[in-house]
């Protein structure tokens, strides 16, 4: 579990569900051209959690990029999956809150899982 995700619980939250980034983020041009080194930190400092009461994700290092919503407020989480994603377990999540609330979040290890599991929360 991520150190982000821990340090943020609230009193009777716990963590159901985490995901990090899949390893397709090492497969680019960002990636050669800085030694890898850009896709790790991405790799490391990404955290994808669903607690009982919320959604949380945290993305970067120096410039750090958070959300976290209530399940109450999110109306759908869909997934976008190319072809290659299918084939190799990576998509695009993108959680669809109250008020055209859309955050994309894009290369996540299993989308599919992610999904299901935040339907079961819902009941």
């Amino acid at each position: 579990m991520g150190s982000y995700v821990n340090s943020n619980l609230i009193t009777g939250e716990h963590v159901v569900y985490e995901t990090k980034l899949h390893w397709i983020t090492f497969v680019s041009l960002k990636g050669i051209l800085t030694l890898f080194i850009a896709p790790l930190i991405a790799y490391w400092t990404s955290e994808f959690a669903i607690t009982n009461k919320r959604i949380m994700i945290k993305t970067g290092f120096i410039s750090r990029n958070t959300f976290e919503m209530n399940h109450s407020k999110i109306e759908s989480i869909n997934v976008i999956q190319s072809i290659l994603g299918r084939l190799l377990g990576y998509g695009t999540i993108v959680v669809m809150g109250t008020g055209s609330t859309r955050e994309p979040f894009a290369y996540i290890r299993d989308p599919l899982a992610f999904r299901r599991k935040f339907l079961e929360l819902q009941g």
